[in-house]
């Protein structure tokens, strides 16, 4: 049972991320065809990522009161309608419009599957469930820019979208038919907009919360600067075409996939504190290894990829740890607490995305800095937090 629980909640997951690789090879043939600049078309990145931001604000207190069920299904059958008629786009503006439509929706996943664990597991138990989430998630941005590679070069780049839909759709199937209510009505909030207001506060005036969201969110924007630059990266840097996307996301995401394998099997075994360090300690030699290669180096495969695993197999060490601290600081609270964790951290993948990483990413070594002073900022956020109140799993 909690192994099909795991793959449910993987792919509610996978909805948001889907929609942002799964088009990646795509960035410049849809500039050609509706003639705007390769800064233009980074905008339906960047548009989607911050309305999937914003949402994120709000999915956990609605299922909070409302259930979680109800609100998943609203949100992909939204998602859904938006897919398709970004297939059909007549304009380079309809094309954003759908891609706000899409962001706005996607959140659901990512924040409720959260909130679903921590309704139903706690402590180790629910830390090594987040992990053998995330070992089944990462299969989605490893495959998704190579099959939307290959979808665009043999029927363009509104295939993509058709398969966005289709993916929307089975999920709505399959929630609808597998994926019980975990939150009992006598748990739930009423939804008065005063009181959610001042737990909106509660969670913000949370010093040690912020903290703890930060370090994840400015880590994982360092990722975001690769996944935001994927198509100069790839094509631009490394010189590779629409079906080679593999070449970055496959080490990215592998890392990340065995990770989160070790990371399940160890989280019994090894304090959550020490997790972290080894996390954060994995990460900065990824960086300096990053950093060093490319002074040296021009960026070629696979020297300048395999950084990128080091650093997602330490990240999916820390991760899951930070995310339980910082939760765990709710508990009457877990799904708004999940939507604001998630909204600072994807509002970080989209500030990164949206206007460092076009700074950046006609270099693969000021991308390495990039990725690095993120990294050095994530650290400092989490020994920050270790300050705050008493110790528990921080470290």
């Amino acid at each position: 049972m909690h192994r099909w629980l795991t793959v449910i909640l993987a792919c509610l997951g996978m909805v948001g991320a889907l929609a942002i690789d799964t088009y990646l090879p795509s960035i410049p043939a849809i500039g050609r065809e509706f003639a705007v600049s390769p800064v233009a078309v980074q905008q339906t990145l960047s548009l989607y990522l911050f309305a999937f931001a914003f949402m994120m604000l709000f999915y956990g207190t609605l299922s909070d009161s409302f259930g979680r069920r109800p609100v998943l299904m609203v949100a992909l059958a939204l998602y859904t309608l938006a897919s398709i008629a970004a297939a059909w786009s007549p304009s380079f503006g309809w094309l954003l419009a759908c891609r706000v439509l899409q962001g706005l929706a996607a959140g659901a996943g990512s924040v409720i599957s959260a909130a679903v664990v921590q309704d139903r597991f706690s402590g180790a138990q629910a830390q090594r469930m987040m992990s053998h989430m995330m070992m089944v998630f990462g299969l989605a941005p490893a495959i998704a820019p190579v099959l939307g590679g290959y979808l665009h070069v043999t029927f363009g780049w509104r295939a993509t979208f058709v398969f966005l839909f289709l993916f929307g759709v089975a999920m709505m199937l399959v929630c609808w038919r597998a994926l019980p209510e975990s939150l009992p009505p006598a748990k739930r909030h009423p939804f008065h907009p005063a009181v959610i207001a001042r737990n909106y506060l509660m969670v913000l005036a949370r010093r040690e919360f912020l903290l703890l969201a930060l370090s994840l969110g400015l880590v994982f924007g360092g990722l975001s600067l690769y996944i935001g630059s994927a198509a100069q990266f790839v094509m631009g840097i490394l010189h590779k075409s629409e079906t080679d996307f593999a070449w970055m996301f496959i080490p990215l995401i592998g890392g990340m996939v065995l990770g989160s394998a070790v990371g399940g099997k160890l989280a019994h075994r090894v304090s959550a504190s020490a997790m972290v360090w080894l996390g954060y300690g994995l990460m900065g030699l990824s960086g300096l290894w990053s950093v060093a290669y490319n002074l040296l180096w021009s960026a070629a495969v696979p020297w300048a990829v395999l950084p990128l695993a080091l650093f997602s197999f330490g990240l999916a060490f820390a991760m899951p740890a930070i995310q339980n601290a910082a939760l765990a600081l709710f508990p009457e609270n877990r799904g708004l607490a999940a939507s604001m964790q998630s909204f600072i951290q994807m509002m970080s993948f989209a500030l990164v995305s949206g206007f460092l990483a076009p700074l950046l990413f006609d270099s693969a070594l000021k991308l390495a800095g990039g990725l690095a002073a993120c990294l050095a900022a994530g650290f400092l956020c989490w020994r920050l937090a270790a300050h705050q109140g008493p110790p528990h799993a921080r470290g």
